[in-house]
């Protein structure tokens, strides 16, 4: 199976998404990962956006860089999380994307860290999270972008973190603009059999993010590329994998290593 590749925006050469797009394809990758900044700066892109999509640019997803996130503590920040993801999902459709790549949180809490007992139950932070997540899919039901949720590793998030984790959420929701992203940093700290995880999770995986075992490019440290690109043959998975990463060397160096390493 040929992988369609993303790189995140901020990896690319160039000054407008015309020119890192053509970067882009210059070093064998397929589109565009774009980063969705809260606070109304995504929201503030939809022009731009239209602009780069129409002049061919393939934007296929993005990230949340929120000022808040779902599982925050804090009711307030809590909310300002559900209308942001809310404004990410209405402004992709911009950009052409399918949808965004969403964790319960990042560097919230860990059970895993001091002080380790969290300020409520795994019980309650679930049901506020369906709620959430309801919430933004209602406010945002205008439009056909998805969200895709992502596990985190225990140290930085305190709930959900493999991919059984996020199915449960998906399934319990049955929404099908709610599905599950495989990020193989995450993988490769949380589960036991990733191969076996990822046809657990089968169809409910509609995004990929890359990641090696030290969290540099793909082929940087010592992952199993090959356990997973056969594992999502396996599960007939068409859609993109996308860089979530650091990088080891300048992306003119680093990204055309990648591009020969999965596009086999």
């Amino acid at each position: 199976m040929s992988f369609r590749l993303a790189a995140q925006e901020w990896m690319l050469e160039g000054d407008t998404l015309e020119q890192k797009f053509a970067f882009a394809l210059s070093v064998g990758f397929d589109g565009i990962e774009l980063g969705a900044v809260g606070a109304g700066e995504f929201e503030r892109r939809a022009e731009e956006l239209s602009a780069a999509r129409d002049a061919g640019v393939v934007m296929p997803s993005a990230v949340v860089l929120p000022s808040a996130f779902l599982g925050d503590f804090d009711p307030g920040r809590r909310r300002v999380a559900i209308g942001e993801l809310a404004g990410f999902l209405r402004t992709l459709g911009h950009a052409g994307a399918h949808g965004i790549v969403c964790p319960n949180s990042f560097g919230v809490f860990s059970a895993k860290l001091p002080p380790f007992d969290p300020p409520r139950s795994d019980e309650d932070s679930r049901a506020l999270l369906l709620d959430a997540l309801r919430q933004a899919l209602v406010t945002s039901a205008d439009v056909d972008t998805v969200i895709y949720l992502e596990p985190l590793n225990r140290y930085e998030d305190y709930l959900i973190h493999t991919l059984a984790d996020a199915s449960s959420v998906v399934d319990e929701l049955a929404d099908p603009r709610l599905r599950v992203i495989a990020d193989t940093f995450h993988m490769s700290i949380e589960e036991a059999d990733v191969g076996q995880a990822i046809r657990d999770a089968g169809d409910r995986i509609a995004h990929v993010q890359l990641g090696d075992s030290n969290r540099l490019e793909p082929g940087a440290g010592h992952y199993d590329w090959d356990e997973t690109l056969a594992a999502l043959d396996d599960i007939g998975y068409d859609g993109w994998l996308a860089m979530e990463c650091g990088l080891s060397g300048p992306p003119a160096d680093v990204l055309p290593r990648v591009a020969g390493l999965l596009k086999r």
